[in-house]
């Protein structure tokens, strides 16, 4: 092959992957914009369902567990607050697991949604399943802690699953109850959150 023929096929390689390059810019953002809408919209709607008998969802502040960024609420009723809702982010076996929780105004968890997780299909992806999520109901922050054994005082964990169970459960939610706690109580800087627990192991085995 000639130097000429060289020449051309790397100027044909080049202009392909300058132009496969600002389509896929362009494409990015034309559709950047439409799933973040989408994503507000999803937990738009993800709040009301979380206490349907409130007229008002206020937002009261920002906080970023794993360095991601997160928000909570107040539930209000003709004025009244009737509980909060916190998002909070879990650092699963395989996946931030993005989550939003309800409380009552004793902190007292009454329900949880999993709003993206890409957890281990058929193990730890049963985080957002009902007899896993239903486990919440009723829990304060010292309760919200996962046992392996049978449990209905604390959270069970799946079988097969104990660092997603942890994650959604002690890094999630836990501590998002914790931080809500302290933001209420006008906490400086209570925005700090854990990752895995002393003694996890994030590469092993679930």
């Amino acid at each position: 092959m000639s130097t000429k023929e060289l020449i051309k096929i790397t100027l044909n390689l080049l202009v392909i992957y300058v132009v496969g390059g600002v389509l896929l810019a362009l494409i990015y953002a034309y559709t950047s914009p439409i799933i973040f809408q989408h994503n507000e919209e999803e937990k738009k709607d993800a709040l009301q369902k979380l206490i349907p008998e409130a007229d008002k969802i206020e937002k009261l502040g920002d906080w970023h567990p794993h360095e991601k960024h997160a928000e909570y609420y107040a539930a209000k009723k003709d004025g009244q607050i009737m509980g909060y809702i916190v998002q909070t982010f879990a650092k699963g076996y395989s996946s931030y697991i993005n989550i939003l929780f309800a409380v009552n105004k004793d902190l007292i968890v009454q329900k949880v949604t999993i709003l993206h997780q890409a957890e281990t299909p058929g193990l730890g992806d049963e985080v957002a399943t009902p007899s896993f999520i239903e486990q919440f109901k009723g829990k304060d922050i010292e309760h919200l802690k996962v046992k392996k054994e049978e449990t209905t005082e604390y959270v069970q964990a799946i079988t097969g699953a104990t660092i997603s169970s942890r994650a959604v459960t002690e890094d999630g939610i836990r501590n998002g109850d914790i931080f809500l706690e302290k933001a209420l109580k006008g906490v400086s800087d209570p925005s700090t959150t854990g990752g895995m627990h002393e003694g996890d192991n994030p590469h092993g085995s679930h």
